[in-house]
């Protein structure tokens, strides 16, 4: 075996290639750790069980596995019982050799491209690309039919990440853990971390057995059972690997392991994970969805602080409104869909004094008698009653009060209600029937007459309203996929594709408008959808007691500046609800809603000062490092204990923490402070008879009882 490094800062790209030249593959090293690598034994002859075995020559104790995973119909499919369960180490992996390796280098960024070629002229090019000053990589891999015949693609990976750990020198024992994180609806981003010997990924004695844990997301809402990211530690040498797949549609990962090295996998969801097959014709080409890679000196906490770092750089070119986080006023859970223009006139007046800057009308706007919402959508009329002036007089009266007008639409379905749900050869089909679920059906994003349809009745309203902020929402999945290709699965690959156009058709033609990515809340918190827009639902927890756990968690997951948090308020509430609903909304972006037109005075005070302060907190919220601290039992929808998120200004001039307790809270809390500061409390948001104080070199909060919170904003001196 040789190998072939290129140095990315801090991080070594280590290609690796067997003896025959029948594989290359890719690991990822700490550059100041090199000199830790230690050899690998080459085979596994000398141990009892192998020496057992009559005439059994040489059984190599590890191999290099290929960094892009192929399989092609017609090549014999994977071995060691691994049908069903993976379609990585395919033979047809060995009918690619290294055709040629070429480096790009450009100001800001480099990219290594490797080439493999078989003999009948199909060929994949493998992209590994970093752009400086960032810590992580962009990897993409593109099959091209240079043959004179077509070729149908089982499985081709957007990456394959092998020679996990380079620090041991056989198999790793205890030493390995997995991370992975859960999703359910209003109940997103549940770490789960287990060793490689509980999800059953030791080797096999002899390597004759291949192993997977093979996951990911069916259908078109990506994040609903899982986040696209996978995560392997070394827990001895202290270096976290990890992956996250920017995708909308099905997607798998896996923790793959036939040797003594593991190896992370993933890309599009293959034939039996995914119902996909890709026929490409002579001259065709595929390339599949980006995926980033990092590999850090240090824990899951790091490698996440790298992953979305990179995020926030993809999301990047939004509109100028939003470079200071203004608060969103969205009336959902006032009105639960019956907006009205007098109900939207009240509740303008009533925030016109405070920091509000988006005021969105949601579901329901549409709404004719007797008709539901959610089975009314897709014509996209104005319920006349409801706005009898017409729903631009609304939006110019939300405008008189100083918001910018926001609006929301399903874009992507139609109910069974509207006339749109008749129109079946526009809609996606199964089986030759329109694909039907849930009182929904789907509109087709490559046919020309939808992209017409809701260009007229969505884009032109939006400007004609004067409407400066889009809420798509999004509440059933696809499944599987569709007809309108060689298989369900690139069915869906292309409608995605398709979707992706029209988002960024939307921002093309209204360059100003901010959008909001909403999934059932938070069923399509994954990249690709979070940097085509401004920010994201971050859940419909809309005011569950759970709310602040959830919202940390996806501090590890997505930039909180585009995580919208509901703070759901009654006037019924006490002064401790209240602030413990405010409070969680420092977690992200903060998000009002509920009987706003009826607080009393007081609660309007408290509102108003918890978002002024609030947007003090925004550049912390906007960039800087966050870690949870507490001790929680594991349910969460009757949590107990506490937990404090600490997020530290990028300039470290700034510590903002937010605090929250639960059933059977102590009578008093602390988190740590970065050793290097030395810091006072600059501003707060507490109940009157807490206390938050600094002692030792912590910061202690002793809080009012079970379900309170506080948020502390710290200064470095």
């Amino acid at each position: 075996m040789s190998f072939k490094d290129f140095v990315f800062g801090d991080t070594i790209a280590r290609y690796l290639l067997d003896a025959a030249g029948d594989s290359v593959g890719l690991q990822l090293v700490p550059a100041n750790m090199a000199a830790l690598i230690v050899p690998r034994r080459e085979r596994l002859n000398g141990l009892p069980e192998i020496d057992a075995i009559p005439d059994i020559g040489v059984v190599p104790a590890d191999t290099v596995g290929s960094l892009v995973h192929v399989k092609l119909v017609g090549d014999p499919y994977t071995e060691g019982f691994a049908q069903g369960r993976t379609m990585l180490d395919s033979p047809s992996n060995r009918r690619f050799r290294l055709l040629r390796q070429s480096v790009e280098q450009r100001t800001q960024d480099m990219t290594v491209v490797t080439e493999l070629k078989d003999q009948t002229g199909l060929r994949i090019e493998h992209h590994l690309r970093r752009r400086s000053p960032q810590h992580v990589f962009e990897v993409q891999s593109r099959f091209f039919n240079e043959s004179d015949q077509p070729v149908t693609l089982e499985l081709l990976t957007s990456f394959a990440l092998g020679g996990i750990t380079p620090f041991d020198a056989a198999d790793a024992a205890e030493r390995l853990r997995v991370h992975r994180f859960r999703s359910a609806w209003s109940a997103e981003g549940r770490l789960e971390t287990a060793s490689i010997e509980k999800l059953h990924l030791e080797r096999s004695w002899s390597g004759a057995g291949g192993f997977s844990e093979r996951f990911g997301s069916i259908g078109s809402m990506p994040v609903r059972g899982w986040f696209p990211f996978a995560a392997v530690e070394d827990t001895v040498a202290g270096v976290t690997w990890g992956a996250m797949l920017y995708w909308a549609g099905s997607w798998q990962m896996e923790i793959f392991r036939r040797h003594d090295s593991v190896v992370i996998a993933g890309g599009l969801a293959d034939r039996e994970f995914g119902h996909w097959l890709k026929r490409l014709a002579p001259g065709e080409s595929l390339q599949t969805p980006t995926a980033v890679l990092a590999c850090v000196q240090g824990d899951l906490n790091v490698l996440c602080d790298h992953l979305v770092a990179h995020q926030i750089v993809a999301a990047e070119p939004q509109p100028k409104v939003e470079q200071d986080l203004p608060i969103i006023f969205n009336e959902w859970c006032t009105t639960w869909g019956l907006p009205t223009h007098e109900r939207m006139k009240a509740l303008a007046q009533r925030l016109k004094d405070t920091p509000t800057r988006y005021f969105v009308i949601d579901a329901g706007w549409f709404r004719s008698p007797g008709i539901d919402w959610c089975t009314g959508h897709g014509d996209w009329n104005p319920g006349k009653e409801l706005f009898p002036e017409g729903l631009e007089a609304t939006a110019a009266e939300i405008r008189r009060h100083g918001f910018i007008p926001g609006l929301w639409f399903e874009l992507e379905t139609v109910g069974d209600s509207s006339t749109a749900f008749s129109l079946r050869e526009h809609l996606l089909a199964r089986d030759g029937v329109p694909l039907t679920v849930r009182h929904r059906r789907f509109w087709n994003f490559n046919d020309p007459f939808t992209i017409e349809y809701l260009s007229r009745k969505v884009i032109d309203l939006l400007r004609r309203g004067g409407f400066g902020y889009l809420k798509v929402d999004y509440n059933e999945t696809i499944g599987i996929g569709c007809d309108g290709a060689e298989s369900l699965g690139e069915g869906l690959r292309q409608q995605i594709l398709g979707i992706y156009a029209f988002f960024d058709r939307i921002r093309r033609e209204l360059p100003d408008l901010v959008i909001e990515n909403c999934s059932s809340g938070g069923h399509r918190l994954e990249p690709s959808m979070l940097s085509r827009t401004a920010m994201s639902s971050f859940s419909d927890a809309h005011e569950l007691v759970e709310i602040p756990i959830i919202a940390a968690n996806l501090q590890m997951l997505a930039p909180p500046h585009q995580l919208q948090i509901w703070a759901v308020l009654h006037k019924k509430d006490s002064h401790r609800r209240l602030i413990y609903s405010l409070a969680a909304t420092f977690l992200g972006r903060m998000a009002i809603s509920g009987e706003i037109d009826i607080l009393t005075p007081e609660q309007m005070q408290l509102l108003r000062m918890s978002q002024e302060f609030y947007q003090r907190c925004a550049p912390v919220i906007r960039h800087g490092v966050s870690r949870r601290f507490g001790q929680r039992n594991e349910s969460w929808r009757h949590p107990r204990g506490w937990q404090v998120v600490r997020r530290v200004s990028l300039d470290n001039h700034h510590i903002l923490c937010v605090v929250h307790t639960f059933a059977d809270s102590p009578g008093e809390v602390s988190v740590p402070l970065p050793d290097h500061h030395f810091c006072h409390i600059s501003e707060t948001l507490i109940e009157p008879d807490a206390q938050a104080l600094i002692r030792d070199g912590q910061l202690v909060i002793r809080p009012t009882g079970d379900f309170s919170a506080a948020v502390v904003m710290l200064r470095a001196d």
